[in-house]
């Protein structure tokens, strides 16, 4: 059986990316496949794609986000998320956190950085904005701050946080999470069911 190529558009500032990192360790397990995650900038997507964000689209719809609301408690129950605390600094602009993301997969730290960078964001609602407590989530992860912060500078990290996030637009994406099983696209952690259907279908089919 060969496992399609599957790729997952994320961007810290969404706490339903949260939510799939954290259930996607089980869909690797049950379909062997391995999970390829690309940093964009959702932002920059959102400008793209002429989206904005679900807290100012359904901002006058309280029924909406009530439901909303609703599904992220029966998410976080489903699958025992239990370490997850909405972050009280949201939204943050994650332009540094997600050129850190892209340093971190060239310096060759790209898991440890992400796992480390979600439980700041969601579990332990630091203030992710503040340059100095990115440097203390670095340090406490084992990743020397001084380097990665200093390579997130670099042009090509810059211009290759663009390009990934162009490459999702161009692909499809408007928002995140995005999920891509070969050139299938899937939008959303309530999509993940489906995602896994896909790729446990298209494993088959070769």
């Amino acid at each position: 059986m060969n496992n399609p190529s599957v790729q997952f558009m994320f961007d810290f500032g969404s706490p339903n990316t949260y939510f799939c990192h954290k259930v996607i360790p089980d869909i690797e397990a049950r379909t062997g496949a391995t999970f390829e995650y690309v940093p964009i900038l959702l932002g920059g997507l959102f400008k793209l794609a002429n989206n904005r964000s679900p807290m100012e689209a359904f901002a006058g719809i309280p029924n909406k986000q009530a439901y909303d609301k609703l599904e992220i408690q029966r998410f976080i129950a489903k699958h025992r998320l239990v370490q997850f605390r909405f972050n009280p600094f949201f939204p943050v602009n994650t332009l540094q956190l997600m050129r850190g993301a892209v340093a971190a997969q060239k310096l060759g730290h790209f898991k440890p950085y992400i796992d480390a960078m979600y439980v700041a964001m969601w579990e332990q609602g630091r203030n992710m904005n503040d340059l100095s407590e990115i440097g203390e989530v670095l340090t406490t992860a084992g990743i020397d701050k001084v380097a990665l912060l200093e390579a997130s500078q670099h042009a090509d990290v810059k211009s290759s946080l663009v390009a990934y996030t162009q490459s999702a637009f161009d692909r499809g994406a408007f928002g995140s999470p995005t999920f891509f099983v070969n050139h299938e696209i899937f939008f959303g952690k309530d999509r993940l069911r489906e995602v896994e259907e896909a790729i446990l279908a298209q494993s088959q089919s070769k």
